[in-house]
């Protein structure tokens, strides 16, 4: 029995390629959790109808094209490229640096170029298009001896141990690995504009984050906190450093994560007094304080 996987006429390898990136970017925004096919959909997918469009002919013309294995590298080392890029555009936008616009926009610009890919190909002659052909042959047990049999199920064994090992290793959560994100951002939810000044009785905002990578459910609890901090001059450092004045506790805020869940809050706060302050907050988990203080200074003139 022998099964013959072919194309050339139709570039199914386009329709699989953006079919598979619409359907694991829509698993990934339905569980808001990241996986596997996610990985593959981030490390080789984009890079592949990038590839694709500049490279619409098959080698095998004679034209300037390349083969399959160049093809394969390219399309992983272009997605290394690609996506960190989008992540740096992200952050200029409102929509900041967060998995649903990354997928998102990792989708769309899959579906654009996998178009242009395919028109690109479609419009060169069927005999010049790529083409890809595979011959998968169930082998006839009766020419193998009995060595070459059993060489053959100890091989087969040794590959599927070692893909369900792996698998296994990158799928399951290890001690090592388990941790929370704590992080500030600005207004608009990115790593910009800060309010790092403000006048007296002036509301000031920012967004909370947390996500839970705990491998289990996690009761949360940050604290926020305003410090007055004087910065005073140290002649055996010969540097300015800052002394805390006061501090006075704004705000608890609590929320309970599931593992992989994800916390934002918008928080809103202003200063009474002049001065340098420091707006800190203090993250909690499971009413244990961690170290984990994240903090903008604010001047108040």
């Amino acid at each position: 029995m022998t099964l013959r996987l072919y194309f050339q006429e139709r570039p199914w390898d386009l329709v699989v390629a953006v079919g598979y990136g619409i359907s694991v970017a829509a698993a990934l925004l339905a569980l808001r959790v990241g996986n596997l096919f996610g990985i593959i959909l981030i490390l080789f997918v984009p890079g592949y109808v990038v590839v694709a469009a500049l490279f619409p002919g098959s080698k095998t013309t004679g034209k300037l094209e390349i083969d399959w294995i160049e093809r394969l590298a390219l399309s992983f080392v272009l997605s290394i490229a690609v996506v960190p890029l989008f992540s740096l555009l992200l952050n200029f936008t409102p929509f900041g640096i967060r998995q649903a616009p990354i997928v998102l926009t990792v989708t769309l610009f899959t579906a654009g170029l996998g178009y242009v890919a395919y028109w690109r190909r479609m419009r060169l002659p069927a005999d010049r298009r790529l083409t890809l052909t595979v011959n998968l042959a169930v082998p006839d047990w009766k020419e193998y001896s009995a060595l070459e049999k059993g060489l053959t199920i100890v091989l087969a064994a040794s590959i599927m141990v070692a893909a369900g090992t792996f698998v296994y290793f990158v799928t399951t959560p290890r001690p090592g690995e388990r941790f929370t994100e704590f992080y500030l951002l600005g207004p608009g939810g990115n790593l910009s504009s800060y309010p790092t000044r403000l006048n007296v009785s002036e509301r000031g905002m920012l967004v909370l984050g947390v996500v839970n990578h705990e491998s289990a459910t996690i009761n949360y609890s940050v604290r926020a906190e305003l410090v007055g901090v004087n910065v005073v001059s140290n002649a055996s450092c010969n540097c300015n450093q800052t002394q805390e004045m006061n501090r006075t506790t704004l705000a608890w805020l609590n929320q309970t994560l599931n593992d992989t869940g994800t916390w934002t809050e918008r928080y809103t706060f202003w200063i009474n007094s002049t001065g340098l302050w420091k707006l800190e907050f203090l993250l909690y988990k499971n009413a244990v304080l961690t170290n984990q203080k994240p903090h903008i200074f604010i001047r108040v003139p």
